[in-house]
């Protein structure tokens, strides 16, 4: 199902038939701030499964980032944040960055795996921030795998959809994505250390 929605304003009646799709175990294909992402209800175990085998990944070996309405989501899912880090965020966040933070004992035991860190992500992207604030919890999220290196297949969600049809639950059309991925910034450990120059540049 191709869905199309108004990405500065989004309407309501679809956010609420993708989340429908989400809570049904459904996968999705939705824009970011940077890419197009990949994604399933957090909860769902059956379609991150799915999510793992289409990218090639085995699901306990699997490292997909969260994306979170905000914030406030963030603590169920890490260990409490050093304040130095918290100000970090706040000060990027909504935007193209992938948080890398130490994990709660939650996640190892949703994933069944020895995870010891999360990626977090807020993107500022007004489609999929309402899919999260109305579905009530956060989405796994992943970029979608690329079959070669035409990029129009990555950025056009005519041609995302015309690939992933069959694959996917609902591709979401908002807008053309970025060809650059979020920065990936780790904070896991006593240095904050940019793993990945993406779209976002940090400010600290």
């Amino acid at each position: 199902m191709l869905i199309k929605i108004h990405p500065e304003t989004p309407s309501l009646r679809q956010i609420r038939k993708v989340v429908d799709v989400l809570r049904e175990g459904g996968v999705v294909i939705y824009p970011t701030d940077s890419v197009y992402g990949i994604g399933c209800d957090i909860n769902n175990t059956r379609a991150y499964e799915r999510i793992a085998r289409l990218k090639n990944i085995s699901p306990t070996k699997a490292n997909f980032s969260f994306i979170c309405a905000d914030l406030s989501e963030i603590s169920e899912y890490t260990r409490p944040l050093d304040n130095h880090i918290f100000k970090l965020m706040k000060k990027n966040l909504p935007g193209p960055f992938t948080f890398i933070l130490p994990a709660s004992n939650k996640v190892p035991k949703m994933f069944k795996n020895k995870r010891k860190t999360a990626g977090i992500r807020v993107p500022e992207n007004n489609i999929i921030h309402e899919i999260v604030r109305e579905l009530g919890n956060p989405i796994i999220t992943t970029s979608v795998p690329t079959k070669d290196e035409i990029i129009e297949y990555r950025t056009d969600p005519e041609l995302i959809y015309e690939n992933y049809s069959k694959l996917v639950d609902v591709v979401i059309s908002g807008g053309y994505g970025s060809l650059r991925p979020s920065t990936v910034v780790n904070c896991s450990s006593d240095e904050v250390e940019i793993m990945r120059q993406g779209h976002g540049i940090l400010e600290e």
